[in-house]
């Protein structure tokens, strides 16, 4: 099925939080390609700022795009329940917010960075670059270490 739409009100390319979106994709899809948005969020987030699920990206007016990006970055104000949200009761503020765009890449960094600090299993794992999550090591995931066995070049 072909989509006809007016060339000149309809945006390829769209440019919300940092992230280029494609304005081909449905609207709850294309909101995917933004880091900390899944599905689930996507859809809450067009139901509440009362968009057409089955409308394109590139189709959204500028107040549309506006009223999606007061929701992100505000779900809470919204009605969005907090178990919906991405960071709980985070480590230095204590409140529930959800991490989108760079602020979630920074917010991880700040959590691997104090394990590291406070001497964590997990932070030293991390620091050592191996397995994390109790994953078996003897085998798999060498990353470019010797593999096998080296024999002597005498016998």
């Amino acid at each position: 099925m072909a989509l006809v739409v007016d060339e000149k009100k309809f945006k390829h390319i769209l440019r919300i939080l940092n992230t280029n979106v494609d304005g081909r994709h449905k609207v709850m899809f294309a909101l995917t390609k933004i880091v900390g948005i899944g599905r689930r969020f996507a859809n809450m987030v067009c139901k509440k700022a009362e968009i057409d699920l089955n409308k394109r990206a590139g189709e959204l007016t500028e107040e549309e795009i506006e009223t999606l990006k007061a929701i992100m970055a505000e779900p809470q104000q919204f009605d969005i329940p907090e178990w919906f949200l991405n960071r709980q009761k985070d480590r230095l503020t204590g409140k529930t917010m959800h991490c989108i765009a760079n602020t979630i890449t920074t917010k991880l960094r700040e959590d691997f960075e104090r394990m590291k600090k406070i001497r964590l299993h997990r932070g030293l794992r991390h620091y050592w670059n191996l397995r994390v999550r109790g994953q078996h090591t003897k085998t798999t995931g060498r990353h470019g270490r010797t593999v096998g066995i080296r024999r002597r070049l005498g016998l």
